[in-house]
């Protein structure tokens, strides 16, 4: 391909992407596919000979688009956001443009260093303690992960690392095995998923521990725990608490827990990856009291802050035992200024690495702080406009406290009766949600994902259930 086909066909996508974009509403949120629709739409093989890009631009209508679920629809409501907007999808086509895999300094210094800055930019956004920030003069810092199911896991590592190390110490005659089979982690039971995979992942046990009324894990719940398993013999080593969670976005009582896992001396890795953003509102960082006594924080500006998927921010307080838990260091990765700066090879778990700092230099300067506040203020006087518009409707109730852009609502009754709504609020496709369910109530999720979401859309989706929900009825 020479320049000039380039040139077009680029010149062509950014336009369609536009127009994608700008025309979104217009589309059915989920698709109306069959598993396998897409193979009998193109080739049994590859091309032999080029085609034309005119025929691939045509072919994305014909046969991609009728399989996306249009996650950016101003009435796709289902899990959380994955954030959108031009200035991050112009940094990644940049990024993807330079290339470069930066798992070293020396491999693109200008990767490594960003990265660096903008972490620093970051959690001053976010009004994290300096202990996390590279600019503080210490060991701390952050790093782009491409999920928060990967920083969980390299802060388990760390901290198993850790423990490993305390652990022989001690008692010099045992031997990893023995001492990785009594180590025990703990996270509530409204924590992601991914917390309990990457117990299974880093061969550790991992406990999900009982929550309160408003589904948070309390300090004294994790110290019993604690007691519990030290008197058996096992090793507390790890601790998550979910500032967020998904099923509800409840907040685990961070402050509590962290008095427990500093006396204890407890590695704690807090998860806020869906709320984290709002910390960088003012008003919403009191869900954040108690940060200062964590190891590792994350969360997601992929999700909320309109940095497109992937990017993932990490910060340490003392990366040395996850850099100590993945330190392999071959010749041909080795450079002179080792040591000078971040190898982030060592910070993560795979070794290659895109330049996500672009994503979030571009979208910080364009957006500014304070329309990057606006756009999280926004969606939460969004949740809470459909949170009014459900308590008129005495069918209906609120089953967790509305703090962020979610809102968790169901019909007073059976659980089937709100599964049959679930089923026919999809079904109908005007609209998509998902559901969860909490010691044995069903529920409904209605998240504020999209960035083109406005009141009229809301007051659109509510009209939408409130309606079925009558059909349902007769």
């Amino acid at each position: 391909m020479d320049h000039k086909s380039f040139k077009e066909f680029s010149q062509a996508m950014s336009e369609y992407i536009a127009n994608y974009l700008e025309n979104i509403r217009e589309r059915p949120v989920l698709p109306t596919v069959e598993p396998g629709y897409l193979r009998p739409l193109v080739p049994a093989s590859a091309p032999e000979s080029p085609e034309k890009w005119q025929d691939i631009m045509e072919d994305l209508e014909r046969v991609i688009m009728p399989g996306v679920t249009h996650w950016h629809s101003p009435r796709f409501h289902a899990y959380f956001p994955t954030a959108n907007s031009y200035p991050a999808i112009v940094a990644d086509m940049l990024s993807d443009a330079i290339a470069c895999i930066g798992f070293t300094w020396i491999a693109s210094p200008a990767c490594t260093e960003l990265e660096v800055v903008m972490l620093d930019w970051l959690g001053k956004l976010l009004d994290l303690p300096k202990e996390f920030l590279a600019s503080s003069g210490g060991k701390a810092g952050g790093v782009i992960q491409g999920t928060a199911s990967e920083a969980t896991l390299v802060a388990l590592l760390g901290a198993k690392a850790k423990a490993i190390r305390k652990a022989k110490a001690q008692n010099p005659e045992l031997t990893d095995y023995e001492i990785i089979s009594k180590l025990v982690g703990y996270c509530s039971q409204q924590a992601h998923s991914s917390v309990e995979r990457a117990g299974l992942l880093g061969g550790v046990r991992l406990r999900l521990l009982d929550t309160d009324e408003r589904h948070r894990l309390r300090g004294d719940t994790l110290k019993a725990a604690i007691e519990e398993d030290k008197k058996a013999g096992l090793i507390p080593f790890y601790v998550v608490a979910t500032l967020g969670t998904t099923s509800c976005c409840s907040f685990d009582a961070l402050e509590e827990i962290g008095d427990v896992c500093n006396a204890s001396e407890v590695w704690l890795h807090v998860d806020a990856a869906y709320a984290g953003s709002a910390f960088i509102c003012p008003e919403f960082r009191y869900l954040n009291a108690g940060v200062e006594k964590a190891d590792s924080f994350n969360f997601n500006p992929h999700k909320w802050m309109l940095v497109t998927f992937d990017c993932s921010a990490m910060w340490l307080k003392d990366p040395t035992d996850v850099i100590d838990a993945f330190n392999v260091d071959p010749l041909y990765l080795k450079h002179e200024m080792q040591g000078s700066a971040p190898d982030y090879r060592h910070w993560q778990i795979p070794l290659g690495r895109r330049f996500r700092a672009l994503k979030l230099w571009f979208v910080m300067r364009l957006y500014g702080a304070e329309n990057l506040r606006a756009h999280i203020r926004k969606q939460i006087g969004l949740a809470h406009l459909f949170e009014s518009l459900l308590l008129e409707d005495s069918r209906f109730e609120i089953f967790s406290e509305v703090t962020m852009g979610l809102v968790c609502f169901r019909l007073k009754g059976t659980n089937e009766l709100n599964e049959q709504l679930l089923k026919m609020i999809n079904g109908h496709g005007k609209i998509h949600l998902v559901p969860s369910k909490i010691k044995g109530s069903y529920f409904l999720r209605l998240a504020i994902c999209s960035r083109y979401t406005e009141e009229e859309d809301i007051r659109e989706s509510w009209k939408e259930i409130s309606t079925l929900a009558c059909n349902l009825n007769n």
